[in-house]
């Protein structure tokens, strides 16, 4: 439903790959021509109404993954390819609901299965991106009120843990490259209570490098604009820009 954003958005920018996720359709409703106009490959796997990923791109992306070991691959949350040189692995974190629920304990289960798989990536691939709704506050900075959120889903310690095994593997969160101030910071906001308005956010969406490609990484941003257009997102895109690689 908000394809008119995403081509708003790629109207003005000139990307490698962006990484989508909860399309919410099955593969054969993919908007291919509209994003072929926009002048984009796209490789995707999608289900019924819920969860569904993306991954647009310039160059035709190769060695598409859309299955991990340990995880629950009716539930449409994964997509691995190699675009221009560069491994992508697109993810949508299940959310959990609650602390301490059974959503709770899959969505560490799944964290640490997704880890897995992308140490095995990044044993065979030197430039690696991790992309994606990460449903996880990495640190206090990432959130608009530590105290308010302290122990609560998206923000708990255990999650938070999950996370950081993931980045042990060898990746590097871009966005801790570079300074941001508040205004910047957030890619998450609810659509009740003013939230957005008031920059009562979150930071859950992240862009993980290998250490190599965090080594060319030039800039980290979010991207709050399309966060304020009609019907939009809750989210807000990260960006990430790195210098050419050297020639393989």
């Amino acid at each position: 439903m908000r394809l008119p954003h995403v081509l708003r958005w790629l109207e003005h920018k000139n990307l490698t790959a962006l990484a989508l996720q909860e399309t919410k359709l099955q593969d054969h409703e993919f908007p291919g021509l509209e994003i072929q106009g926009a002048g984009y490959h796209a490789v995707f796997s999608g289900q019924k109404s819920y969860n569904g990923v993306a991954l647009l791109s310039r160059k035709p992306a190769a060695d598409v993954v859309t299955r991990i070991d340990g995880i629950d691959n009716e539930q449409k949350r994964v997509l691995a390819a190699t675009i221009d040189g560069v491994r992508v692995i697109n993810l949508y974190v299940v959310n959990g609901k609650e602390v301490g629920t059974k959503d709770y304990r899959l969505k560490l289960d799944w964290l640490a299965a997704a880890a897995h798989f992308i140490a095995g990536e990044l044993r065979r691939y030197p430039y690696t991106l991790v992309m994606g709704d990460f449903n996880v506050a990495p640190e206090d900075e990432d959130i608009h009120d530590p105290k308010k959120w302290k122990d609560k889903i998206l923000c708990s310690s255990a999650e938070r843990h999950a996370l950081g095994c993931m980045l042990e593997c060898g990746l590097v969160d871009t966005f801790y490259l570079f300074e941001h101030s508040d205004e910047g910071r957030f890619s998450w906001w609810h659509y009740q209570e003013g939230d957005f308005a008031h920059n009562r956010g979150l930071r859950i969406d992240l862009i993980l490098a290998s250490r190599a490609l965090a080594e060319r990484c030039t800039a980290s941003v979010i991207d709050g604009e399309p966060r304020g257009w009609t019907r939009p997102s809750d989210h807000a895109p990260a960006l990430a820009t790195f210098k050419e690689l050297p020639p393989a």
